[in-house]
């Protein structure tokens, strides 16, 4: 079912609810108050009789006309009977069928006055104390009119309902269109959206209700998809270029090779060529099957409690192999007096390939002869790495693609490299529930940042017990 229809019915459901119930209401304390009304008009007939019958030898002229006059303003089908406390009848008036028993009388001269309902009639029965004794009266009538009255409610209660129902169904149908028409108008610009159009946006996305939240996060989620998007597009190209690059330059050195025959030493620098291109293969390779295994989850690496000051003495000796004539200052002036806030909780080999991409990188980009700051600081939750060049730097319009793997920026083409040491960074630190992120000015350097929650509140735990 359509929320449209959905939304409409419920609607008419809840009206329909509640305008039953309050026509069960009107309906129901008309008719209570008719009948109590009713019952004080027979009630006062049964006095009016009883006074005109029993009262008459006792009155003036003047208070006999009165009470007569009273006792002639009959009720319609009007039935009175008088009976002596022995349940003899003493006077009668009024035509019609009216059943009295001796349980009748019982509860009458018990209770001293009685209502009830015989069929259609109503009737009260009263003790009535003369001089000549007690008698009951009983007078009964038929509430014609206002029973009409009521019939005539009930119609119009049954058909305003009806009526109103159509109306209500009508004005939700309207209702719901027009609420569920930023709704409609949504789904339309979703349709219209596909894998090559992702730059169009959802508009009504500046209002401060929950569609234009929708709409708000839906264009979220359309920013980060066109950013995939666009970053799948980018690592397949520059993967592409990556892999194509070696296996030419192989197949062309192999192709004049066999062009016709050569000395031995011409043939081992071919093959030395080969192996060298071949030694850049398994790199890439390599590189590709890092960046998987730190894509995993962690429930699949071992993790252990590690100082990070000594792990990045370890890197800074594997990044001095890589890159010889690198200098490195390593600043510790930032350590915090307890040491173990300096421990984290990951796995070492990993960690150790992150760092070292992050040293190996500001090295290579960086001139001969000038120092690489390396600051390493902790709080009260986290340890910070903080690796600056005075290199090359990074343009703005390439910052947002250095984490896709086989990336290089156009000013760093003529420098060896893969593109793979940052997005394998970002994996590892990302699997250790960390984070890494880069500023950097064209021409003036580029400042890596590495964010690693520290383990000092589980050792604390610990010690604690």
């Amino acid at each position: 079912m359509k929320i449209r229809n959905k939304l409409t019915l419920q609607f008419a459901g809840i009206f329909a609810l509640i305008l039953v119930l309050f026509s069960l209401v009107v309906y129901y304390f008309t008719s209570l108050y008719r009948q109590d009304d009713f019952y004080k008009r027979i009630e006062g007939r049964a006095n009016d009789t009883a006074a005109h019958v029993l009262e008459a030898d006792e009155l003036s002229e003047q208070a006999r006309r009165n009470n007569q006059i009273r006792y002639y303003r009959v009720l319609p089908n009007e039935i009175v009977r008088i009976y002596k406390t022995d349940g003899s009848l003493y006077f009668t008036d009024g035509e019609g069928r009216l059943d009295i028993g001796q349980d009748v009388l019982d509860r009458v001269k018990e209770q001293k006055i009685v209502q009830y309902e015989q069929n259609e009639r109503q009737v009260v029965g009263m003790l009535y104390e003369d001089n000549e004794g007690d008698f009951v009266v009983l007078s009964s009538s038929v509430d014609a009119y206002s029973l009409r009255k009521l019939q005539h409610l009930k119609v119009i209660l049954i058909v305003g309902f009806l009526g109103s129902m159509v109306v209500v169904l009508l004005a939700g149908w309207a209702f719901a269109k027009e609420a569920l028409r930023p709704i409609t108008r949504v789904v339309e610009e979703v349709e219209k959206i596909s894998a090559s159009d992702l730059h169009l946006r959802l508009s009504n996305a500046e209002g401060k209700d929950e569609l234009s939240y929708l709409a708000q996060t839906f264009n979220n989620m359309l920013d980060r998809l066109e950013l995939s998007f666009e970053m799948q597009s980018t690592f397949v190209s520059n993967a592409s270029h990556e892999l194509r690059t070696p296996l030419t330059a192989m197949i062309g050195e192999l192709e004049v090779a066999l062009m016709k025959p050569r000395e031995a030493d011409e043939y081992r620098r071919v093959l030395d060529s080969i192996l060298e291109d071949a030694r850049l293969l398994a790199e890439l390779s390599n590189g590709l099957l890092q960046i998987a295994q730190a894509s995993l989850d962690t429930s699949k690496i071992k993790l252990a409690h590690l100082r990070f000051d000594e792990l990045l003495w370890l890197a800074h000796e594997q990044a001095l192999k890589r890159q010889p004539g690198a200098l490195y200052n390593i600043d510790f002036d930032r350590l915090p007096d307890d040491e173990d806030r300096l421990i984290v909780k990951g796995n070492e080999a990993l960690l150790l390939i992150a760092i070292v991409n992050v040293l190996e990188n500001a090295a290579k980009f960086s001139p001969r002869g000038e120092y690489i700051i390396v600051r390493l600081s902790a709080d009260e939750r986290e340890v910070m790495l903080q690796v600056a060049d005075k290199g090359v730097g990074i343009a703005p319009h390439d910052l947002k693609h250095v984490f896709v793997p086989f990336f290089r920026a156009n000013n760093v083409r003529n420098i060896t490299g893969h593109g793979i040491g940052l997005p394998l960074a970002e994996s590892i630190i990302k699997l250790h529930k960390g984070s890494i992120s880069i500023n950097s000015k064209v021409n003036e350097g580029t400042v890596v940042t590495i964010h690693l929650p520290q383990a000092y509140g589980l050792i604390s735990a610990k010690n604690t017990f």
